[in-house]
């Protein structure tokens, strides 16, 4: 298969559902009546696929996300993957393999065999698939794996381009190179993060961003003073960092006690509205 041929006509997908870990869940951009339950871009992408189709006159679309945060590639491949493939959806946006990089002994050619295995398998069952680079992290704790999210980005390209997948460019994203962009946990979007990179992922599908000026950057900001911004990152160290090594040393996950949001494809929520069966 080829590289996607793609024109903006949405009603070709009466169907999408969202797997991954936390990125896809959505973490940090809480539905209002739920601070648990989070929205993040994938909820927002299914809301704006559902209002074109309905004013296009075609069915409403039927969702579905079972992407849980912490989640390695290796269970999204072997537990998520399956269940899309019995929902027998039109789209299927996969994002993993973020959460492996951040171990340092992360194998990048077994990370692309594995995700291509799973593209492959999604193919074969007639899906469409949306997948996604890595950011560029040129700051933070997570610089350290820039050079490696890099390669593994070229591999994905790749897989993209033998299978006929879309990508949603995230390392392309000038917008995210602001840390107000970041929740405060340094390693997760904001609501506005999450809303800009829903436009990357309808311009990754070949259809028009709902905002013209999706990837502009923020205007810039006076420096933060130096005592303030040690400050912040002690704050940050203690609150956010010390746990997340913690679980590390411990080998456990963040998501290890939580079941999928949305597990079965049905209506698209709005809003603070939440279907009491999905929640955690």
């Amino acid at each position: 298969m080829g590289c996607v041929n793609t024109h903006d006509d949405v009603t070709r997908w009466s169907s999408y559902v969202a797997i991954g870990d936390s990125f896809s869940e959505g973490l940090w951009d809480p539905y209002p009546t739920d601070p648990d339950h989070q929205r993040g871009w994938a909820d927002r992408l299914a809301l704006v696929l559902n209002d074109r189709r309905v004013a296009a006159g075609a069915e409403p679309l039927q969702y579905a996300n079972t992407a849980i945060r912490g989640k390695l590639l290796r269970s999204i491949l072997v537990d998520q993957v399956p269940r899309a493939i019995e929902m027998r959806p039109d789209l299927v946006s996969m994002v993993g393999g973020g959460n492996d990089i951040l171990r340092p002994r992360a194998d990048i050619d077994r990370l692309a065999r594995d995700l291509e295995h799973g593209v492959v398998r999604l193919r074969e069952a007639g899906i469409d698939v949306l997948l996604a680079t890595g950011f560029d992290a040129k700051a933070g704790m997570v610089a350290v794996t820039r050079s490696r999210v890099g390669v593994y980005n070229s591999m994905i390209w790749s897989i993209a381009q033998r299978h006929g997948c879309h990508v949603l460019d995230l390392w392309g994203m000038r917008s995210l190179q602001d840390w107000r962009m970041w929740s405060e946990d340094r390693l997760h979007l904001t609501p506005e993060g999450h809303t800009r990179v829903r436009d990357a992922a309808l311009v990754g599908l070949g259809l028009a961003p709902e905002a013209s000026d999706w990837d502009t950057p923020l205007e810039a900001q006076a420096p933060t003073p130096a005592v303030r911004r040690a400050r912040e990152n002690a704050e940050w160290a203690r609150t956010h960092l010390v746990p997340w090594i913690q679980r590390r040393v411990r080998r456990v996950s963040s998501g290890d006690a939580r079941t999928a949001k949305q597990p079965e494809l049905s209506a698209v929520l709005r809003g603070g509205e939440i279907n009491a069966e999905d929640r955690d």
